[in-house]
């Protein structure tokens, strides 16, 4: 593979993470209008949710197994457009079934495109000896930042879901297809390819090794869904702020994802990964306690800022820590990984909910709290092992591409 190509193709997986972020916001962020617009009950509503992360994950499992025949890149260049025109159907149609069947093929295509595009990232991180995962997921937090702001310009003037997704989707689209053209995944001398794949090479993949790191993605995302589901009710309910003000701590979490991510790929090479992921719990476990004990709504703000630095660099780091822990069969190991995304997604708004109902919000925040601090329980998982990559052990390379 050479230097031009590795460039085009770490331009290209984090042009699909862009996107990725923006149809996923431009989803979760309409809610309301969804309900609005399909009549469905607050009774029935979380059903429909609910579907979404499942069959997200029923995806990600299938997507293992395509991967044993055909590359990622395969599975992202069809997953990425099929998400993209999930979300078009989505704001068109009318009926109960409508919606249902565009749900039904968003979750599916949404957990192959995010199982596929992590491989490949951790191929691609492989490749260039150095670290570059937090990087796409940067790509991905700057295009839930656009997609939700695309969705506040929808609501603001007052634009149908289809009006509003149309030309958000007739720009993604071609942009997407194009740059699939410049996939591409990195080799190394653990992995044959597609063809040791397909003849048993390259070793299984031990669950009971990876449970660490499972327990560690589904630990994010609990703390992730509990800022997406409850700050705006946190900060206005609890913490007495105004309605306008309660939109801004995830906002704010967004923006310090972004910036996280942004920088995060220096810190795993300066520091290593198991630094910063230690530092990253410790940042999160934090901000919960900030936003349990806050007096007021600023503080609870500062709370949701250090969140966002801290839970930022856990998840990318996660993918490739799979990547290193299994180097022969690591598409095997995302796939897998990735489903405890959407279990952690799945539980974590319904157990803050119920600890709040049972106790108090405040006492809430600190369940998330603990699941965070767990991480550090699990921090050596993250440890690169001798001649693979990572910070303070890379391999050497011929070039630095980009």
């Amino acid at each position: 593979m050479t230097d031009a190509g590795l460039r085009h193709g770490r331009a290209s997986l984090a042009l699909s993470f862009c996107a990725q972020g923006v149809a996923f916001a431009l989803l979760v962020t309409r809610i309301p209008a969804l309900q609005d617009q399909y009549g469905i009950s607050d009774g029935l509503l979380p059903a429909f949710l609910a579907a979404v992360p499942v069959l997200a994950g029923v995806g990600s499992v299938l997507t293992e197994e395509a991967v044993a025949r055909v590359r990622p890149g395969v599975v992202l260049r069809w997953a990425q457009p099929l998400v993209l025109l999930a979300l078009l159907g989505v704001g068109a149609g009318r009926e109960l079934w409508h919606i249902a069947v565009a749900l039904g093929v968003f979750g599916l295509a949404v957990g192959a495109l995010d199982a596929s595009m992590n491989m490949m990232g951790v191929s691609l991180q492989r490749a260039y000896g150095r670290s570059i995962m937090l990087g796409f997921h940067a790509a991905f937090s700057l295009g839930g930042i656009a997609g939700a702001s695309l969705a506040w310009v929808g609501a603001r003037w007052d634009l149908s879901l289809f009006a509003s997704y149309l030309p958000v989707v007739a720009v993604l689209l071609p942009a997407v297809l194009v740059g699939s053209r410049w996939y591409t995944e990195g080799r190394s001398p653990d992995r044959g390819g597609v063809d040791s794949l397909k003849a048993g090479g390259g070793g299984g993949v031990s669950f009971k090794l990876l449970l660490p790191l499972c327990l560690v993605m589904c630990f994010a995302y609990i703390g992730d869904s509990t800022v997406a589901n409850w700050s705006a009710k946190y900060l206005q309910d609890v913490l007495g702020s105004s309605e306008q003000m309660s939109t801004v701590p995830y906002n704010v979490y967004m923006v310090t994802t972004l910036l996280g991510r942004a920088v995060g790929d220096l810190g795993v090479r300066r520091f290593g990964a198991v630094a910063v992921v230690r530092g990253g719990s410790v940042l999160a476990a934090g901000g919960f306690a900030v936003v349990a004990m806050a007096p007021g709504a600023w503080v609870g703000m500062l709370g949701f800022t250090l969140l966002g630095l801290g839970l930022c660099v856990i998840v990318p780091q996660t993918f490739a820590a799979a990547g290193r822990m299994f180097p022969g069969n690591s598409d095997a190991a995302v796939a897998r990984l990735n489903v405890f995304n959407y279990v952690g997604f799945l539980v974590g708004s319904p157990l803050v909910g119920v600890v709040g109902d049972a106790w108090s919000y405040r006492g809430a925040m600190l369940v998330p709290m603990v699941l965070v601090l767990a991480t550090l329980v699990y921090a050596r998982s993250f440890a690169p092992e001798p001649a693979r990559y990572g910070g303070g052990h890379e391999r050497p390379h011929t070039a630095d591409v980009g």
